[in-house]
């Protein structure tokens, strides 16, 4: 939906391109299908125990805690409970599970009960530090709990069709509105941690109630105004904030914690991407929504300029972002270091959302290739093979002391992990009112409303480990619409058929298009090599100069130990060396194999006259996603090349 301003600042709508309603699509596919099974079978069972037990989520939501008791509730909570009935909702849309939908049923009882009288739902703030509501909107998160309490109704909503946490979503962003606005206690005023701003555009889009998308307009165009907002917040409130004793040079550092936070200027006007990089990453979501759906060319060129930073110059390989953990959060231009690799996994789940959003708004392929890097490689390494165990930060170099973790005090990332696995059907399809547009290559089928009428297709594939996509026609009949299937951006040839019919079409904006009147039973087929390929940092990544990594498809590499003698900083790859493709039932995943040399140590002494002796080594790369499943291991995405 594209939308003009007017001059009330309220918003008027009008069509642009959108993603498929999630009931619309059906995933089949042999890559992600038993991936998605594993997550409504294992992962959320495992994560509402944990929430129940370890962390102390729903418990805390009961309101008997008391001062001096343990488990003292945390300003995280309630988005770790959100996101878990946003991931169960979209499940309970595809597979009906009786058992979980009781749980997810309970859990909204729970927040039902915490809500208080006028709308307001923070047990931080109704049960540790009652009276301080919205006075430290820089550190506590009210917002972003809001924000994902608000993604979980609207879930929830579309797969039930229930609407007891719809309307408790609606009551509290009812309050916030009026809190938020003229003569409110928090006039002016805009949230530390960004995420309601993405969540109140989907509820105006599920209610039809505009209004929520002019507060998210509103909480948008204050941030970054001067006077700052948090600066007289702080001052008002007359501490150092919630996070003050972690930040002690906040104050002196003012300017980058202003960056830290992405209020240190105006949105249009924001050009580098810097500062928290889950923050940055639903903020620029948000302003790319508004973008299109206003028709505003400066939220457009800012996400244009914000998208060349984020992605041009601060992106690892993997698809992770972030790259300093003092901020958790992005690095000077090129600093992708290897040893300190952050790369948060809910930084590659909210770059999934941005370049989601990127692609429809432009319909162009570059930022679907993002979209698919982050997802496989980013994303999935994010999760254990069993879906139980998680990595917060996603390293690019492992001494073999690392491994995922059941949990996590701050348990963002998991449920983040979960409920993007669960979506997925919002990010391989998209339309306008003429032309099906397909993202993501997944069997399955999709359902468009096109202008002209409705089209189904079907969509067969074995990718990622093969190179063919055919789209079939089941439409009874016969309608004239557009097909615009993404090219990857890595194919190096590719050949299309219509009907088994080889027909020449140059891809636009990685996309090869066919406008014609499809007929049931049509096929439309994309072939294409995937063969393993090396890739090299730009010389400016100090971190990675003399090394490659290797990719075959979407995938990015790596090496473990466990596959190479443990010695994986020791390997070296000859540029020349052949680069072969292997099916591995192990890992259910196609690896690398090529011959590489291994340093051996000589003598005792820590210094020596002369080189290493480097004798002939069978080198396995594995998908980066599937390492750290087979114990601990060290491990490598940049491998050391030699001539």
């Amino acid at each position: 939906m594209e939308q003009h301003q007017m001059d009330d600042g309220n918003v008027k709508t009008r069509q642009g391109a959108r993603p498929l309603p999630l009931r619309r699509v059906r995933i089949t596919d042999a890559f992600w299908a038993p991936r998605r099974e594993l997550v409504r079978a294992h992962t959320l069972p495992q994560q509402e125990q944990q929430l129940r037990t370890a962390g102390g989520q729903f418990d805390s939501l009961k309101l008997t805690w008391k001062p001096g008791d343990d488990k003292e509730p945390h300003i995280f909570w309630e988005s770790d409970v959100a996101k878990w009935i946003e991931a169960a909702s979209y499940s309970l849309a595809k597979t009906p599970d009786p058992e979980l939908e009781r749980s997810v049923d309970e859990a909204i009882e729970l927040l039902a009960g915490a809500q208080q009288a006028d709308g307001y739902l923070n047990v931080y703030f109704t049960a540790v530090r009652p009276g301080e509501r919205f006075t430290d909107l820089r550190d506590t998160h009210e917002l972003y709990c809001a924000g994902h309490l608000i993604e979980a109704a609207v879930a929830h909503h579309d797969a039930t069709g229930k609407i007891t946490l719809l309307e408790i979503a609606r009551r509290y962003a009812d309050l916030i509105d009026h809190e938020f606005g003229p003569g409110g206690s928090a006039e002016g005023g805009y949230d530390g941690h960004q995420e309601i701003e993405l969540a109140l555009i989907r509820l105006a889009r599920a209610t039809g109630d505009d209004r929520y998308k002019n507060l998210s307009l509103r909480l948008l165009n204050a941030r970054g105004t001067r006077p700052f907002f948090f600066e007289k917040e702080a001052e008002k409130r007359g501490t150092v904030g919630y996070f003050g004793q972690l930040f002690p040079v906040r104050v002196e550092d003012a300017e980058r914690f202003r960056e830290y936070n992405q209020s240190h200027l105006p949105v249009r006007e924001q050009s580098e991407a810097v500062g928290h990089s889950v923050r940055a990453m639903y903020m620029y979501a948000a302003m790319t929504d508004f973008a299109a759906e206003l028709d505003d060319e400066g939220l457009r060129e800012a996400t244009l300029r914000l998208w060349e930073s984020a992605t041009g110059r601060k992106m690892y390989v993997t698809g992770g972002i972030g790259s300093d953990p003092s901020i958790e959060g992005f690095g000077q231009d090129y600093d992708l270091t290897i040893e300190n690799a952050y790369a948060e996994t809910c930084a590659a789940v909210g770059l999934v959302f941005w370049a989601q959003r990127m692609a429809l708004m432009t319909q162009d392929g570059q930022y679907a290739d993002v979209m698919e890097r982050a997802l496989y490689n980013g994303v999935l390494a994010g999760a254990s093979r069993d879906g139980t165990e998680y990595f917060y930060g996603n390293p690019m170099q492992s001494d073999g002391t690392i491994e995922r973790n059941k949990w996590f005090g701050v348990a963002c990332c998991p449920p983040n992990f979960a409920r993007l696995v669960e979506s997925l059907e919002y990010y391989a399809y998209g339309q306008t009112d003429e032309t099906a547009i397909i993202n993501l290559y997944m069997s399955g089928s999709a359902h468009f409303a096109l202008a002209d009428g409705e089209a189904q297709i079907s969509v067969s594939t074995r990718y990622p480990w093969e190179g063919s996509v055919q789209l079939t026609i089941d439409s009874a009949d016969p309608e004239s619409f557009e097909i615009a299937l993404r090219v990857p951006g890595w194919v190096d040839g590719y050949q299309v058929l219509i009907n088994d019919e080889r027909t020449e079409l140059l891809a636009e904006c990685g996309y090869v298009r066919v406008h014609r009147t499809w007929q049931q039973g049509d096929t439309f087929t994309l072939t294409f090599p995937i063969e393993p390929r090396r890739v090299w940092a730009r010389p400016e990544v100090g971190a990675a100069a003399g090394r490659v990594a290797l990719e075959r498809g979407p995938i990015v590499y790596c090496l473990e130990g466990v596959d190479n003698g443990g010695h994986v900083d020791r390997i070296s790859l000859p540029r020349t060396a052949p680069l072969a493709s292997e099916w591995n039932e192990e890992l259910d995943a196609v690896t690398i194999e090529t011959v590489g040399e291994l340093e051996q140590t000589l003598g005792a002494e820590l210094y020596a006259n002369e080189p290493p002796l480097r004798t002939s080594s069978v080198i396995k790369a594995v998908p980066y996603y599937a390492w750290a499943n087979r114990g601990k291991s060290t491990m490598e995405v940049w491998i050391r090349e030699s001539h």
